[in-house]
Order: structure tokens, then C-alpha cells, then sequence
């Protein structure tokens, strides 16, 4: 495996695999501590067909077919679709709202309890829970996104030239074809109304963050309203089972076509057609519904935990959006006047100012691009860079893996997370769970460093640093 680096930048390595170029973007470190099995994993991604790009982000690491923190591109018209890299969990992303609250107002650990507790009244923790919003109508939802919810749960529909909801989002609503729906069986419809408006487990989270704005981005801070010691809420979720249910029985579908029309690689668990295949087509429209449910999920927790805040605030306690975006999904981009099929699986688009692709609001600037740390580390808004083109503006996702969760459960000490969120001091990290042990493979020792990975980011000339965000309280699911 030979590797170099363009424009005689460290931080970005071409690596020379047997089936094609792989372009990494990660520091000296962090590159000599890749795992040989990324590579071997991005060379099977490479023997898809007509592929035209591969790039991997710092917090790469091994998944199911592909790797999470991969970038793969295909032409428009003539490339193809995998589910592979497009990940299990499709739609899975984040959104970041702004409070008009200051550090100070919840310097208090008893307080951070209090308001814990009550968004624990809203948002069910336990994966099995239905959701509060049972009169929502999921067929609404999955096709028409944002667009479906009544006003009662967008808040600032009524002050529509304030109003964040709708317009500070990556996209509101995917358009597809619904005859797909026809298909999808009762039991997916039951489960994914159950679970609208609920967080899941695993790296799922809502934090409650406090705002450093970087020095040198601060006029584009202030231009999104934000300030130091603002109190922000970070959400991650996704689509939950509409999105699992969709992954789990597109891929056996298009590997039983892929064989018919003599398609592989050397893994046998890659799943991949081409664009114009009725299979591939069914796939891409089921998709583009499960993007709608990962938005709405998300719009959804975060109007729980603004009903909490006012429970404990009152009412003038404001959380307008900031924006929200997605790490998993494939869809349509142009790269100039070409139209080109973007897939990133655990990787988040980043867009300069500038950039048509940008929403309305954030066009003179950029859009704001969500970075979640581990538990206990701090997590970073951020914006697009020119120097991103090259790797399609796509950049991390989070601090990604460094070990598996069974081998975090058998590596790490309760103690040693406690130790990580302060626990028993003024500054603790307060969190939901009555036992660190029982979310053990979650602890911020079970990641790879995230300051690390945002410095490669910004090595790499992809995005800069407009926040940190200091997590005083987290909030996870169990599943």
C-alpha cells in the first residue's frame, strides 16, 4: 500500500490500493493508527462499479460493508446506489438548537438534575417506549417531512418572520415516489409511529452544551446568533426502525438482483445496483422516506426538551433552531454543472460561504456543521471551507470508535468514566442513567480523541471552528 500527499499536506493522504485511489484525511497520528481492515474495506468499495471517488474522514473506522466516515461517489445518471454505504441507521444526524439561557443559569449541579428529570417526563428513554406523539400521522410524515407537523409542534410557525423550524434544516422534505409505501408492512408502520419522538439507544444522545465561539469565526457566530456561555441542546438521532426495517430488507433484495445480473466484490455483504435497476429505484424512494422520519424524529425531541426547559424556566425560555443535518444517507449533488450520486455513511456535508447549496439563511456564511465529541468531551460547531471541494464538503461525523463496546466494557473502569464527567464536583456532567456502568461502552475512553480529529479537519483546509461546546448534562436512551 503506497500513500502520498497532495499538495505536500500532511493531513491529506492518497492511498494507491489494488482497485483504485482512497483519499484519507486525518493527521500523521491518526493515520500511522488506522486499522488495516479500513483499508482492506475501502479496497472491496472501490470494485463497485463506475465509481469515481472514495474519501475517508479522521474518525474512520470499521462498520458492515463499509466503513463509517466514508465519502463515495458515482455520476448522476450512470452510477449506482449501496446500502452498505448509506449505513443501517439511514437519516441518523444532528440538530443543535439556541437558548436564550447563559451558562450561569445552570451553574447549579442540583438544578441540571431537576431539568434532566423533566425532560425525562417527555422523552422516553427506554428504546421500547411509544413516543408522545401518537396523533401524529406517520404516512404524513414519511412523505411530507417537516411539512407534516401541525402547528401545535412547531412552535415558531406563528411568528413567521422569526421562524427557525422550516428553513435552518439541510432539507425540510424529501420528495419520492409513495407508491413504494404500498409495501412496507404493518408491523413497520406500527413500530415507527411508536418510536416517533423517541431517542433509541446506543451512540444516540441529547446534550445540553454551554458556547465557546472560536476568535476567529466570531463575526459568523454572531451572524447565527450565538454567544459565549450560550446554553445550547445537541441532538443525535435517526430513523429508528423505519430506517433499520428498510436497510434490513433492501439488502438481501438487491444482492439476490445483483447475482442475476453477475455483480460483486469480494464481499459478499456488499450490496450495491445500478441507479437505473427497479430495485435500486425502490431502494432510493424507501430511503428518501426514511430521511423524512430522521428529520422529524429529531424536530420532535427537541420540541420534548424545549417543553422541559419551560417546565423549569417558564416560558420565556426560547430554542429557536440553529440547523440540522444528516451523516447517513445518498442522494443527488452538482459538482459544478455535473450531476453527481454523494453517498456518506457516518460522514457530515460541509458547505463554504457562498456555496448555492447552502440554505437561504446561511448562504453569505456557510451552514452550520455539527460535530457530537463522546460523553464528556466537548462537542463543535463548525463551517465549510473552500478546500473542501475535493472531498465533496464532506467532513467528520463525531470522534468515531477507537474500540468495540464489548471490549470498552471489558477495558474500562466505572471509575475511570466517572473520573471523565466529573462526577461528585460543581462541574459534574449529569446524566440520566442511574448506574455509568450500565452505559459503560459509551464512556468518552471508548473514542478516539475528538480535539484530534477536529484539528485534522482543519489541517486538511475542509471546515474551521466557529464553537465549542462544553456538555453539562447528557441525556441517553437505553435499548
Amino acid at each position: 500500500m503506497d500513500s502520498s500527499h497532495p499538495g505536500a499536506n500532511p493531513y491529506i493522504h492518497e492511498v494507491k490500493l489494488p482497485a483504485g485511489d482512497l483519499h484519507v484525511y486525518a493527521n500523521p497520528e491518526l493515520f500511522a493508527g488506522l486499522d488495516y481492515k479500513v483499508f482492506a474495506m475501502a479496497n472491496n468499495n472501490l470494485q463497485i462499479p463506475g465509481i469515481r471517488y472514495m474519501g475517508y474522514t479522521p474518525d474512520v473506522h470499521v462498520g458492515v460493508g463499509t466503513c463509517i466516515g466514508t465519502t463515495a461517489v458515482w455520476g448522476g445518471e450512470d452510477g449506482c446506489v449501496s446500502p452498505s454505504i448509506v449505513g443501517s441507521d439511514i437519516g441518523c444526524g444532528m440538530r443543535v438548537h439556541l437558548t436564550n439561557l447563559h451558562r450561569d443559569d445552570l451553574k447549579e449541579v442540583k438544578l441540571r438534575r431537576k431539568l434532566v428529570k423533566a425532560i425525562e417526563k417527555y422523552l422516553p428513554m427506554d428504546s421500547q417506549q411509544r413516543g408522545h406523539f401518537s396523533d401524529l400521522r406517520l404516512e404524513h410524515v414519511v412523505n411530507k417531512g417537516l411539512h407534516a407537523l401541525p402547528g401545535k409542534y412547531v412552535p415558531d410557525s406563528y411568528t413567521p418572520k422569526k421562524s427557525t423550524s422550516l428553513t435552518h434544516v439541510e432539507e425540510s422534505r424529501f420528495k419520492f415516489d409513495e407508491n413504494v409505501l404500498n409495501q412496507v408492512s404493518d408491523r413497520a408502520w406500527h413500530r415507527g409511529h411508536r418510536q416517533l419522538g423517541t431517542l433509541g439507544g446506543g451512540n444516540h444522545f441529547a446534550e445540553i452544551q454551554a458556547l465557546e465561539i472560536d476568535e476567529e469565526n466570531r463575526h459568523i457566530a454572531e451572524a447565527w446568533g450565538m454567544y459565549d456561555g450560550q446554553i445550547a441542546i445537541m441532538v443525535h438521532s435517526g430513523s429508528r426502525s423505519w430506517g433499520g426495517g428498510i436497510s434490513q430488507d433492501s439488502n438481501p433484495a438487491m444482492i439476490a438482483a445483483m447475482h442475476r445480473l453477475g455483480l460483486g466484490t469480494a464481499d459478499s455483504r456488499l450490496a450495491f445496483l445500478p441507479l437505473s435497476h427497479p430495485e435500486a429505484q425502490h431502494y432510493v424512494n424507501l430511503m428518501y422516506s426514511a430521511l423524512n422520519y430522521a428529520t422529524v424524529n429529531r424536530h420532535l425531541i427537541a420540541f420534548a426538551i424545549r417543553e422541559a426547559f419551560r417546565d423549569v424556566f417558564g416560558n420565556q425560555c426560547e430554542m429557536r433552531t440553529l440547523y440540522d443535518l444528516m451523516h447517513n444517507y445518498a442522494w443527488s449533488e452538482y459538482r459544478g454543472d455535473e450531476s453527481v450520486f454523494v453517498h456518506r455513511k457516518g460522514a457530515t456535508r460541509a458547505l463554504p460561504a457562498g456555496h448555492p447549496g447552502n440554505p437561504k439563511p446561511y448562504l453569505e456564511t456557510g451552514h452550520p456543521a455539527l460535530i457530537p465529541g463522546s460523553m464528556g468531551t466537548s462537542s463543535y460547531i463548525m463551517v465549510g471551507a473552500p478546500g473542501g471541494e475535493d472531498n465533496y464538503y464532506s467532513i467528520c461525523h463525531g470522534a468515531g470508535r477507537a474500540r468495540s463496546r464489548s471490549a470498552t466494557k471489558r477495558l474500562v473502569k466505572v471509575d475511570e468514566f466517572a473520573s471523565s464527567m466529573k462526577v461528585g464536583t460543581d462541574d459534574e456532567i449529569v446524566v440520566n442513567q442511574r448506574s455509568l456502568a450500565s452505559i459503560l461502552d459509551e464512556s468518552p475512553q471508548a473514542y478516539k480523541d475528538v480535539d484530534q480529529i477536529i484539528e485534522s479537519v482543519t489541517g486538511a483546509g475542509l471546515a474551521s471552528v466557529v464553537a465549542k461546546c462544553k456538555p453539562l448534562a447528557a441525556i441517553k436512551g437505553t435499548n
